[in-house]
């Protein structure tokens, strides 16, 4: 990809990828193709074929609405609207593909409301709280319809039955009792016991005829409601089951061996082993577990691996929310994996492009995994491997398959992208720090080094083995390092590799830069001058250049033929921690603690642009080969993908001016042609007061006050509304005022008659503009009148004495 050579000038957000689900409810559309996830105080809807967040349903949370948070939703059957329930003690009922919400009304709960169902239908809802009550609302009058009591503590399970005849609600509390009420009676008809903890679901055969139950107590339990609910069959599960779902009797499964499932009642389950596991309730055995759960491994390092499993008959696939907040798609028939999102990432710290064409991006964030997304859809892959967390990535320039990766456990690992399947895989890793590596870099030329800069304050080459780096190789190679050098009195930052190879650059917290020799680490030269730890340093493309950010919010540019400071770029109020070379070493792109992303031009040393999209440090900052998109992401969770408009917003100017041309000379057109009517509009549109002032002096030339009043009625409203601000310009000049306070009469005139959208817009601002111009006219003009009495009495005077 070639490299333009000229400079930037304006960037523009593209995308904006920052946390959509955070814990709470996760419902997913009966079409397959939205996933509507709580996300703090607000609902994100998730398109899953573009992977990203095409509406928010609420607000953040800010002073005013902190209290408006929502903490729950549900869905409906019909999946046209959703019910949220809010701090506030507020239901809103949302029409969620207009973003719109229809009602609102007091949910009367006496606490937060913990779960909401709809019934079969869109108009029954019901709520169930901490005070132990379920509430059946009508939502075509919002209100409620029935009271039932009878749990204790906090509702963790509420469901309608699915015939809407039998009008029957399920309900479970910490008490472990199932009960359901009839909304014809008043008292329970059921209480079933049986569980010895927490319900977390409710599931009915196809039939209606029997209720499963899952808890945190390790069983399923079957009830047959025509029997008084009395208990079928309970079925020892061996792991505490956080989510339940029925699957159709008629929907072929074809990833169990079981020739008569079909026949009988089957659920999925799911929970602490981050498994989904297929259970034959009705013969009381499980009949297919998955082996291949990107989510097991987080399962055995502690805490519950999923919290939710979602299934939809419509795209024949499941869908599992991990408690580290990743949705897995798993296709039903294979169960591999089809996409993967990340709901929360915390903090970027770093992240780089991926691949031959730059079709993938790879992020370390505040976690051991390192996500690589697929920019078509952002599908997201986690690499397992580091076993604390990743805290630099750096990919090769000479083959942009390979990547690189330090953290927190002290190693070096390498990964490669089989650019067919795009899947990344492990092929290398070296354990040699003492310390976390804060900082990689691949050799530029081609890929026979690797540089790595740690804590423990040494420099490191590690040689890489080319034919054994290949991604269809089982076991990791070990990496050697060929020459090791302790660098800096503290820790290092930063390091980068000339574009020659010659040369190695180490940033520091000793506030200074070091030059290496590639062959074996010898010292070059120190660069000093920054007065707080360097966060990074990049050498220029094609100039004897190297450029330093620092803690002390300045950029140097360093000249290597002497080792001194040829600039230093401020601008930045706080730290700069990181910056990349554009437009072929003329530019800077940087980023800093104060959230702003700057642009520089290296020769003048100026900033010539300035963008604000993230509310906190920027940590992470990648340029595309060909310099089109720029993405960066921070503490706020956020990346942002930024896309060059230089080219764009030139055209633009350029049609602006050639329009502007185009108008003018329309204009003396008009004028030479004593058009003065079009000509007044077309002045007014260009806003020049001057050509403005011109014409009205001339239409008064032609006929006087009553000239002007009559052509000034022709105007629409909002022209008069930019001949009343001319006229406000021209009334601070006493050789322009008598026109400028004709004009304002006429349509001061007209405004008192005709109360228009103009008088409520621009006469209060205008009129405070004018009035002090308009009493010193007004005082010049009496004196000049007393004056001219004077010097008529005192002629008449002479004439007497005469």
């Amino acid at each position: 990809m070639e490299v333009s050579s000229k400079c930037k000038e304006a960037y523009d957000i593209q995308e904006r990828h920052g946390a959509f689900f955070t814990g709470g409810q996760v419902e997913w559309t009966s079409d397959g193709k939205h996933l509507l996830c709580q996300c703090d105080e607000t609902v994100h809807v998730l398109d899953i074929d573009q992977g990203k967040v095409v509406k928010t349903l609420g607000k953040s949370a800010t002073e005013e609405n902190a209290e408006d948070q929502i903490t729950t939703f549900t869905l409906s059957r019909s999946n046209q609207f959703i019910v949220t329930a809010h701090k506030t003690g507020l239901f809103r009922l949302w029409k969620w593909q207009d973003e719109a919400v229809l009602k609102l009304w007091k949910s009367v709960h006496k606490g937060p409301v913990a779960r909401l169902a709809f019934g079969p239908d869109d108009s029954v809802l019901a709520s169930g709280g901490t005070d132990g009550c379920v509430r059946v609302w009508d939502l075509e009058r919002q209100s409620c319809t029935h009271s039932l009591k009878g749990l204790n503590g906090v509702t963790s399970v509420l469901k309608f039955h699915p015939n809407a005849e039998e009008g029957i609600i399920f309900a479970a509390a910490d008490d472990a009792v199932i009960m359901a009420w009839k909304f014809s009676l008043s008292q329970p008809v059921f209480i079933l016991k049986g569980h010895f903890s927490a319900i977390t679901a409710l599931e009915f055969d196809s039939g209606n005829n029997y209720l499963i139950s899952a808890g945190r107590d390790k069983v399923l339990i079957v009830w047959d409601l025509t029997n008084n609910g009395a208990v079928v069959r309970t079925v020892p599960t061996f792991e505490s089951i956080e989510s339940m779902v029925s699957v159709p009797k008629a929907h072929k499964l074809p990833c169990l061996k079981s020739k008569d499932v079909g026949k009988s009642l089957c659920v999925a389950t799911a929970g602490e082993n981050g498994v989904i596991r297929f259970w034959q309730v009705e013969k009381g055995r499980e009949v297919f577990a998955q082996s291949n759960s990107l989510v097991n491994k987080a399962a055995e390092e502690g805490g519950l691996a999923i919290t939710h499993v979602l299934f939809n008959e419509h795209e024949s696939a499941f869908a599992v929310v991990s408690a580290d907040h990743n949705i897995i798609i798993h296709d039903l028939n294979s169960f591999e994996c089809k996409k993967q999102f990340v709901g929360f990432s915390d903090e970027v710290l770093d992240v780089v492009f991926l691949g031959k064409c730059e079709t993938h991006l790879a992020v370390a964030t505040n976690s051991r995994d390192i996500k690589v997304y697929n920019i078509s859809n952002f599908g997201c892959q986690l690499l397992k491997g580091h076993s604390d967390l990743v805290l630099t990535l750096s990919t090769a320039l000479a083959d942009p398959h390979l990547l690189a990766s330090g953290g927190k456990d002290n190693s070096v690992r390498l990964w490669r992208l089989n650019p067919e399947s795009g899947v990344v895989t492990a092929v290398a890793m070296g354990c040699l720090h003492s310390a976390s590596v804060g900082s990689v870099a691949f050799s530029c030329l081609s890929t026979s080094f690797l540089t790595s800069a740690s804590e423990d304050t040494c420099l490191k080459i590690w040689r890489l083995p080319l034919t054994q780096l290949d991604a269809q190789v089982q076991d990791l190679a070990n990496l050697s390092a060929s020459h090791t050098v302790i660098a800096h009195q503290k820790d290092i930052n930063g390091v980068c590799v000339a574009p020659n190879d010659k040369l190695i650059a180490t940033a520091s917290q000793d506030k200074t830069v070091k030059l290496w020799s590639s062959d074996n680490l010898d010292l070059v030269g120190i660069l000093r001058g920054h007065r707080r730890g360097v966060w990074t340093v990049r050498f220029s493309p094609i100039d004897q250049v190297l450029a330093s950010a620092s803690a002390d919010a300045t950029i140097k540019i360093w000249m290597l033929k002497d080792l001194t400071c040829w600039k230093t770029l401020e601008g930045h109020s706080a730290s700069v921690l990181r910056m990349e070379f554009i437009s072929r070493g003329m530019q800077l792109l940087t980023s800093g603690g104060d959230g702003l992303l700057k642009l520089w031009t290296v020769k003048s040393g100026e900033s010539t642009a300035s963008w604000d999209a993230h509310d906190g440090r920027i940590w992470a900052l990648a340029v595309s080969r060909n310099e089109k998109l720029v993405v960066s992401g921070g503490s706020d969770s956020a990346m942002v993908v930024w896309r060059d408009v230089t080219d764009e917003k030139r055209t633009e100017a350029a049609r602006t001016r050639d329009l502007m041309v185009q108008k003018e000379q329309k204009l003396s057109n008009l004028m030479q042609a004593d058009d003065l009517l079009p000509a007044l509009s077309l002045a007014l549109s260009l806003d020049r007061p001057l050509q403005v002032l011109n014409i009205i002096r001339e239409i008064m030339k032609k006929g006087g006050e009553n000239n002007l009043e009559n052509t000034l009625k022709f105007l629409p409203l909002s022209e008069r509304e930019s001949l009343l601000k001319c006229a406000s310009v021209w009334n601070a000049n006493s050789k322009s005022c008598h026109p400028a306070q004709l004009v304002i009469s006429i349509l001061l005139d007209e405004l008192s008659l005709d109360d228009s959208e103009l008088k409520a817009n621009t006469l209060s601002s205008t009129i405070e503009e004018m009035i002090p111009y308009t009493e010193r006219h007004f005082q010049r003009l009496t004196q000049l009148l007393q004056d001219f009495h004077l010097l008529q009495y005192t002629a008449s005077q002479m004439k007497l004495a005469t």
